[in-house]
């Protein structure tokens, strides 16, 4: 024979559990709607990754350079001991690793710059693009080629053939003097003519812009919740 009390007890436990499930589902109606910032959607990555704007060439950036572009924020995202090997004039040094440290955001998400990331390639250069433009970062841009592409063309240029277009031998032109520009001294600058051109580093600073960090915003405190 069942005992009626054991089912009496049983029978007032499952009323107060279920009591405490509605009042806990009512809790949770009351609790304001928080939304995690989760970055932008896969959608709109992979549109910026394919855009033409992702990409800056040798040539504008050298312009740009050359011509005191104030809006020019250059980010060298390869390790210190590269960078203090060689970088490009005024830039800073943020490694891949670090790019997530907070000290280093105001500088990667900017509304006052165009950011410019660069390694030895593209490689490094589009991981770090990659992870700022997850996170909504505007104004972004990878040197395309990176250094490597930077010497090839700018510090040292190849001289057109005879059966070039005008327009290659104009852009050479250009780059002849924005390596002149970057330090570089050719033959017929130098009293005693030498087999070929010589590479003299011009000195440029190499302290960073003052740049002013994105304020962030106050986190608001989560109210309700049980």
């Amino acid at each position: 024979m069942v005992n009626r009390k054991l089912v009496k007890a049983l029978k007032f436990r499952y009323v107060l559990l279920a009591a405490v499930l509605i009042i806990l589902a009512g809790g949770l109606v009351l609790i304001p709607k928080f939304e995690k910032h989760v970055g932008i959607a896969p959608e709109l990555l992979l549109s910026n990754a394919i855009s033409p704007e992702r990409y800056i060439s040798t040539d504008e950036l050298a312009d740009r350079i050359i011509n005191n572009d104030p809006s020019v924020l250059l980010i060298d995202v390869r390790d210190a001991i590269s960078y203090k090997e060689n970088t490009l004039p005024n830039s800073i040094n943020i490694p891949l690793e670090n790019l997530l440290n907070e000290d280093f955001e105001g500088y990667l998400n900017q509304e006052a710059y165009d950011v410019i990331l660069f390694s030895n390639d593209s490689f490094r250069a589009n991981q770090a693009w990659i992870i700022c433009n997850r996170l909504n970062y505007k104004r972004l841009h990878v040197l395309k080629g990176g250094i490597n592409e930077w010497f090839n063309t700018i510090i040292n240029p190849s001289q057109p053939t005879e059966n070039m277009s005008k327009t290659a031998y104009d852009l050479y032109s250009f780059r002849k003097a924005a390596s002149m520009f970057f330090g570089v001294k050719y033959i017929d600058q130098i009293k005693k003519p030498e087999p070929k051109k010589v590479y003299v580093a011009k000195k440029v600073t190499t302290t960073p812009k003052v740049v002013v960090p994105k304020k962030k915003k106050k986190k608001m405190p989560i109210e309700g919740g049980c």
